[in-house]
């Protein structure tokens, strides 16, 4: 079994003016699609590598497992994280940017007084990402179900417990062509996008 690019339900250039159906493209298409093809390879290169290993068992195919578990990690996260990141943005048209309602929203007030102090701190939690990384909110199921703001490095991704609400890209790739190092405009940008229904469908379902 192969895991494949998921389809968006919206057209590239659908989030202009705040992301660009340049940027969409080549993220979707080309960066997401790297780590499909990226991850499936690992898988396979494991499946051959565990039939060396039930024949012949060595320390050098042992070091080669390794290997492959590291690009398993890698291009699996990548796989993961962009399938939530694509999850978590829709176009004006579909409701992207339109604040939560229901039982998020009493969430948000009740643990940060408003849904701009939790963009707010959204915001600084992406603005430390040293390198590449992403930023999530999600519901703390060991927390009894509050909300959190989590950071993570390059690809790694998210415990069981924590459910991803929302999701966001801070590496390089997902804004430099549209906002070159102004890479704080791009997460203020990227809130008038993000899809509060599916984040409040995500928090009722956990």
């Amino acid at each position: 079994m192969k895991v494949t690019l998921p389809e968006l339900n919206w057209s590239y250039d659908a989030l202009e003016p705040y992301i660009s159906a340049e940027i969409n493209e080549l993220h979707h298409s080309k960066h997401h699609q790297t780590y499909v093809n990226g991850f499936n390879a690992a898988i396979d290169q494991m499946e051959e590598l565990k039939v060396q290993l039930a024949r012949a068992p060595s320390p050098s195919i042992a070091r080669e497992i390794i290997a492959v578990q590291q690009n398993l990690k890698f291009h699996g996260g990548g796989y993961t994280n962009h399938c939530l990141f694509w999850e978590s943005l829709a176009p004006k048209s579909l409701g992207g940017g339109e604040p939560p309602s229901g039982a998020l929203a009493d969430a948000i007030t009740s643990q940060y007084g408003s849904l701009e102090n939790l963009i707010s701190l959204s915001n600084a939690k992406l603005a430390a990402v040293q390198g590449s990384g992403w930023v999530f909110i999600v519901k703390n199921l060991q927390n009894g179900g509050k909300l959190d703001v989590v950071q993570t490095c390059n690809q790694d991704t998210l415990p069981s417990s924590l459910i991803p609400l929302v999701t966001i890209d801070a590496w390089e790739h997902a804004y430099y062509l549209q906002y070159h190092n102004r890479k704080m405009d791009y997460f203020k940008a990227i809130w008038n996008v993000i899809n509060w229904k599916e984040a409040s469908r995500k928090f009722n379902d956990s």
